[in-house]
């Protein structure tokens, strides 16, 4: 993915609430930051390509570039 002069909208938000995380540590340690993140955005993803995909697994699939299995899995594991 090639970046323009500005960076989008959903960057500029993931940047300013990772600045915002290490301020609130106070210089304590973060600890599994990559996992942290990953399953704070995931869920709100896949509940929003599910309901544009009408809960169609195989059109929310394509449409995330993921394989549908993958995607079972991970509705599964976030009780969606």
């Amino acid at each position: 993915m090639s970046k323009t002069k500005q960076d989008p909208p959903l960057c500029k938000c993931v940047q300013r609430s990772l600045k915002t995380y290490f301020k609130d540590l106070n210089g304590e340690d973060a600890n599994d930051l990559y996992a942290m993140v990953i399953e704070e955005i995931e869920k709100p993803l896949l509940e929003v390509v599910m309901e544009q995909a009408e809960s169609n697994q195989t059109k929310a699939a394509q449409l995330l570039g993921i394989n549908r299995n993958t995607l079972r899995k991970k509705l599964k594991y976030y009780g969606l």
